[in-house]
């Protein structure tokens, strides 16, 4: 399932380092027109954010989204 995401996932991991961090999300929703504060970019990271890590592997996006 993960692979079904990875296009999307890597557009919005900026830096490539295979996370989405608060930064890259804040920066997406910027570009979609929909800025979000830090600290609600923060919330959405924790709701999808399974491991603790505060960042977002493919796999957490992928059972997010899916």
């Amino acid at each position: 399932m993960a692979n079904d995401y990875a296009l999307t996932f890597s557009m919005v991991d900026v830096d490539g380092d295979g996370l989405i961090s608060v930064t890259e999300l804040s920066r997406l929703m910027e570009v979609l027109g929909q800025p979000l504060t830090p600290e609600a970019a923060a919330a959405a990271i924790r709701r999808m954010d399974n491991d603790g890590d505060g960042l977002i592997s493919l796999d957490e996006f992928a059972a997010y989204l899916g």
